[in-house]
């Protein structure tokens, strides 16, 4: 029992790589979400209600809007009382320095300190001095500009605060006008005299204690209610079919903000993150079915599928961050990128489902869930299908301009059908969709990055590739130039043929550019160099011209690696001969040796045979255009039986039983090779001497 456990697992070991892959993959997207509880209600403000009658389930506040609170705050720092400290140091500097003061202004206007004058001056200073720093100067401060006379503060001595009206106090302006009215009603004193000594004394007292202010302020605050009102359990809050007004909308806002707090605790995080895995698994389990029935080739490739996987993931971790931290707007985020990612690398079909997946996982956390679905499952299709191709860079700043327009509608529109006017309009938000559509124009590097690290090829790497002026072409055009030009006429037959049964046109148009570049290593071996009629294989065996021939496959592989080309472009000169035999070579060795036993092996080019409708259109246009060139006649007859003869042996030999190719397609491709190649060597009318 136990050994038949262990040879299942060891036969379904792939399958269960996935299932790893799959499992993996949600339980990291469960793990970066936040642990919240979400209101089992969906509502929006003017709209009816559709959910049976709601009953409060436990006695909750209404929340106080932020309007609200900002209002009452900034109440509440208006009329509360500022703090002040008394310096006793400030009157103790004054009375030392009085003295030395008194005398020098004394003697500047010609009193001496002898005149009976000097010690009345002196004793009515001291008496005026000790009179307002009784009650204490006032330092001027920007907070009681706007403050009534009987506006109090509190005055701090020894810790202990005394509440006094400020017209109770001096300030120095005040100070000064009560220094002239009292020397006015004082015979025998200078006024002249006392005003210069308490030019040079006053000074306040009474300082502003910043600190203790706003620690009052902040605890003033900090108890504010943020409700206003109380709902008991039992009550009624909205009926059936009730518009969820204004006032409405308030109360559902403060019951859903109650019941995230009271149910969101630990005790039920098991719960909110099994729910969590779940639907995960679920939307994830979509793109899994849409691989295994349309997309085989795909799933089976686990370096392709933990691609896909990973994209998910990077985009639900992006959002989780953004809402655990509050970081920035959700709307700001790229979300477009990782569909175009994938649309860089695969077909618009797989890119379209990625997205699917990937928007309903999200719309799990993501505030006013339908709005996001909608507007980003929007912007993504209309993103993936603007990218026909990426043959050109401006092809990305057109689909950047697509992205934001389709947002901006998106949300316009969906904000104009909530509340019935374009008022409520947030239009600030619409920077955050311009921010996140011109993020998309990091997609290049991107590309370039997974490219390096699944081996990818993109669109871009294949259009630089297929430049003719590319380093190993231009080799190939000084070394092989037959073969060159042999190359670029299959790759214009391979290009029609694929974009009329469906494929990469690009991807089998640089195949074909590339197929026999290992034909570079002895082209003068190859009939399409020789320009003379010295042909070398004249001095050679059957066997080892066909072993040269058929040598061209590893020679162009080794070539191929040398120079880096992507595993995808090899594959087209490993198949492009699949497992045929060097005929001519074949025949000859039959006609001349028929009595000799024959090594089939030494004819046999060493394959695999195509396993794409790529590769196999690359077969047969290589076949077929390397067979016309050998035609004596050219009409339309002998053309349509070379094509047929070309293809239908290669069918027979079974060199197409791996490529997702059909009888129906092979058709149409006959029809188009045999169209091309008439307008290639279509008949020209004599022209006179």
């Amino acid at each position: 029992m136990l050994a038949n456990i262990k040879n299942y697992i060891s036969t379904k070991h792939d399958v269960f790589y996935k299932i790893a892959m799959v499992l993996l993959c949600v339980s990291v997207i469960v793990y970066v979400f936040p642990k919240t509880v979400k209101f089992k209600y969906s509502y929006q403000k003017n709209k009816p209600w559709l959910h049976e009658d709601l009953i409060a389930p436990f006695d909750f506040g209404i929340n106080k809007t932020d309007k609200e609170i900002t209002d009452e705050q900034k109440e509440l720092i208006e009329s509360s009382k500022l703090y002040f400290q008394v310096d006793p140091t400030v009157f103790s500097r004054i009375v030392e320095k009085f003295p030395s003061v008194f005398t020098q202004e004394a003697a500047a206007i010609g009193i001496k300190s002898k005149d009976r004058q000097y010690e009345l001056n002196k004793a009515i200073c001291l008496a005026l001095l000790n009179e307002i720093y009784g009650k204490g100067i006032l330092e001027s401060n920007q907070q009681l500009d706007d403050k009534t006379t009987d506006y109090s503060i509190y005055i701090l001595k020894n810790n202990i605060a005394e509440e006094v009206e400020i017209n109770q106090l001096f300030t120095i302006g005040t100070a000064f006008n009560y220094l002239k009215s009292n020397i006015k009603q004082t015979s025998g004193v200078s006024e002249k005299l006392v005003l210069r000594v308490f030019e040079n004394l006053l000074q306040h007292n009474i300082i502003f204690d910043a600190t203790t202010t706003t620690k009052a302020q902040k605890e003033l605050l900090d108890n504010i209610s943020l409700s206003r009102d109380m709902k008991q359990q039992g009550e009624r809050i909205i009926s059936r079919g009730d518009i969820v007004n204004q006032e409405k909308f308030k109360v559902l806002e403060s019951l859903k903000a109650e019941y995230i707090s009271q149910t969101g605790g630990s005790s039920n995080l098991l719960y909110i993150m099994s729910g969590q895995f779940v639907l995960v698994l679920m939307s994830i389990m979509l793109l899994i079915i849409f691989l295994s029935l349309f997309r085989k080739d795909m799933l089976a490739d686990n370096k392709i599928l933990f691609f896909i996987l990973l994209n998910i993931v990077l985009t639900a971790a992006m959002v989780s961050l953004s809402l655990r931290f509050r970081i920035t707007n959700i709307y700001m985020l790229p979300f477009c990128i990782y569909p175009i990612l994938v649309r860089s690398f695969f077909d618009t079909r797989v890119a379209l489902f990625m997205h699917l997946s990937s928007t309903l996982i999200l719309g799990i956390i993501a505030p006013s869930p339908f709005e996001f679905v909608f507007i980003q499952l929007a912007a993504g299709f209309f993103a993936v299908f603007s990218i026909i191709d990426m043959h050109h860079r401006s092809q990305l700043f057109v689909t950047v301009g697509i992205i934001f327009l389709t947002y901006c509608l998106a949300f316009i529109a969906y904000t104009v059908m909530l509340d019935g006017t374009l008022k409520n309009v947030n239009w600030y938000t619409l920077q955050w969709f311009g921010v996140s559509a011109a993020s998309i124009l990091f997609v290049y590097p991107l590309i370039f990055i997974f490219e390096k690290l699944f081996g990818f090829v993109s669109e871009v790497t294949l259009m630089e590739l297929s430049d003719i002026n590319s380093p190993l072409l231009r080799e190939l055009a000084l070394k092989a130039p037959g073969t060159f030009q042999h190359s670029l006429q299959v790759a214009n037959l391979a290009e029609e043929a694929i974009i009329a049964i469906g494929g990469s046109s690009l991807l089998v148009r640089t195949g074909a550019l590339y197929h026999d570049i290992g034909k570079m290593d002895m082209p003068m071996y190859f009939i399409e160099n020789q320009s003379t009629d010295v042909n070398p294989h004249n001095e050679l065996s059957f066997e080892d011209s066909a072993t040269i021939i058929t040598g061209h496959v590893h020679k162009g592989i080794e070539i191929a690696k040398e120079n880096n080309l992507p595993d995808q472009l090899i594959d087209f000169i490993r198949t492009h001969h699949g497992t045929t035999k060097a005929q001519y070579f074949y025949q000859s060795f039959l006609k001349n040796f028929p009595d000799e036993e024959i090594d089939v092996s030494l004819f046999q080019y060493p394959g695999p045979i195509p396993f794409s409708k790529e590769t196999a259109v690359l077969m047969m246009s290589d076949s077929v255009e390397a067979a016309s060139r050998s035609l004596k006649h050219y009409d339309a007859e002998s053309l349509e039986k070379l094509v047929d003869r070309v293809i239908d042996s290669q069918i027979a030999q079974n060199q197409f039983a791996n490529a997702d190719i059909t009888f129906k397609n092979i058709t149409v491709i006959k029809r188009i090779f045999k169209k091309k190649l008439s307008n290639i060597y279509h008949l020209r009318i004599e022209y006179p001497q």
